[in-house]
């Protein structure tokens, strides 16, 4: 209990212990000394817990601000935490895109690469074919060409040969004045030409 509430207590008490006045049951007989003694000591009582209630209202209001001072910092340090998780999963978010778009370009890339040196391969297999072939073709051409020129050439020696011989079968034939006895060694001579063509 304060000392204002105190004092108002002894007022009240001390209003309850006086006497009424005679043929009234609302007016008492007070003692003016007692009573200023009572008053006095309220008048002075009253700045002290004045004071005393406005430093308790204002601890009051400096344990509230401090109050939401620590709040506001708490909120705010909560705020600063999950812009930061917000901001590292968007970090890790866009690194992971990242990484799969590096990742398909490579694919597309290296695919790129393999479909270029898959029709580079190709395309020199189907050259390298064409020049043997093309190479081949001069070489039958010359063989053909050598093998018909050799034919040629041994048919004319054969005939040329033959010629020859009926040349000598002939002079011989002359010269033994025996016409009807080489007329068998004619004819075998004959055949041996044939068979030599």
């Amino acid at each position: 209990m304060s000392k204002i509430e105190q004092i108002i207590t002894e007022i009240e008490e001390y209003i309850d212990n006086c006497k009424f006045q005679p043929l009234s049951t609302s007016k008492i007989i007070v003692n003016k000394d007692d009573i200023d003694e009572l008053l006095a000591e309220l008048r002075l009582r009253t700045p002290d817990e004045i004071k005393k209630y406005q430093k308790i209202i204002a601890n009051k209001d400096a344990i509230l601000n401090d109050a939401k001072e620590r709040s506001e910092a708490m909120i705010a340090e909560a705020t600063a935490h999950i812009n930061q998780l917000v901001s590292e999963h968007e970090i890790m978010q866009k690194a992971y895109n990242e990484a799969n778009q590096i990742i398909e370009q490579a694919q597309t890339e290296a695919q790129g690469i393999l479909d270029s040196a898959t029709n580079e391969a190709n395309d020199l297999r189907t050259r390298a074919m064409q020049y043997t072939d093309d190479i081949l073709s001069n070489v039958q051409s010359i063989l053909t060409t050598g093998m018909n020129s050799f034919e040629s050439a041994q048919s004319t020696m054969m005939t040329s040969l033959n010629s020859s011989l009926n040349v000598v079968v002939e002079s011989r034939k002359e010269l033994s004045g025996q016409e009807d006895e080489d007329t068998a060694s004619d004819d075998s001579d004959d055949d041996l030409t044939v068979d030599l063509l």
